[in-house]
């Protein structure tokens, strides 16, 4: 298996994706709470890039949720905070996400024959999923506002080290993906420091949502691997 981590949205460039598998990674926080909101019963969460295009849909009776800037959307019923999306309000409901960075992401890669959601919280499962898919693979990290984030690199490197624990045939990796890999072996150990130590991370703190951090920072306790089918997110 070939496999290419990009450091943020802005570099993704669409032929990069045809006849592979993406991985959309943004940890903190739209694929975490993806990964949560189909965890808690969600029956699909559509990906959408603007604010104008979510409450078009609102009309559809769908959920709005989303964040510009860390902050929940004024009007909107839920944030981009995984502990909000609880089984009683999102039970067999449709969600309707626009985050700053993540759905930025994962609209990227429509052109890829599959696209899923990674985090830390599915990696292992993220990772079973992709090697039974049988593509080379591509690890899109979101990133912050066109820069590189940390916390999407160290999930590309944990979900690079799943992979190489259940492949027996190998894999080969751009230089990104090699780095990506030694930095989470070599700090595996303490991701939440990390997490609360980078640029999106403090930036939560301050606004009060330090929970959300904690959350996001667990490591494979979702056996969900959300993934695109037509132009909603799905549980596999």
């Amino acid at each position: 298996m070939q496999i290419e981590v990009i450091s943020n949205v802005n570099e993704a460039q669409a032929d990069r994706f045809a006849h592979r598998t993406v991985i959309a990674i943004d940890v903190l926080r739209a694929t975490s709470t993806i990964v949560a909101a189909l965890e808690a019963g969600a029956s699909g969460i559509y990906p959408v890039e603007t604010v104008l295009e979510a409450r078009a849909m609102q009309c559809s009776g769908h959920l709005l949720a989303g964040e510009r800037f860390c902050r929940k959307i004024p009007g909107f019923d839920l944030g981009n905070s995984p502990e909000e999306f609880t089984n009683d309000l999102v039970r067999g409901r449709r969600v309707v996400l626009t985050t700053t960075n993540g759905t930025r992401a994962l609209h990227k890669a429509m052109r890829a024959d599959y696209v899923l959601a990674g985090s830390l919280t599915n990696a292992a499962a993220c990772a079973q999923a992709a090697a039974q898919l049988r593509r080379d693979l591509v690890l899109l990290c979101a990133g912050s506002h066109n820069e590189f984030a940390l916390e999407d690199g160290l999930c590309a490197g944990m979900i690079i080290h799943e992979l190489q624990a259940i492949s027996a045939s190998g894999s080969e990796m751009n230089d990104l993906g090699t780095a990506m890999l030694g930095l989470y072996k070599n700090s595996s150990s303490r991701l939440h420091e990390l997490l609360l130590a980078s640029t999106t991370g403090r930036k939560l703190v301050k606004n009060g949502s330090g929970r959300d951090v904690e959350y996001c920072s667990q490591v494979n306790i979702s056996r969900v691997v959300p993934r695109i089918q037509g132009d909603m997110l799905v549980e596999k």
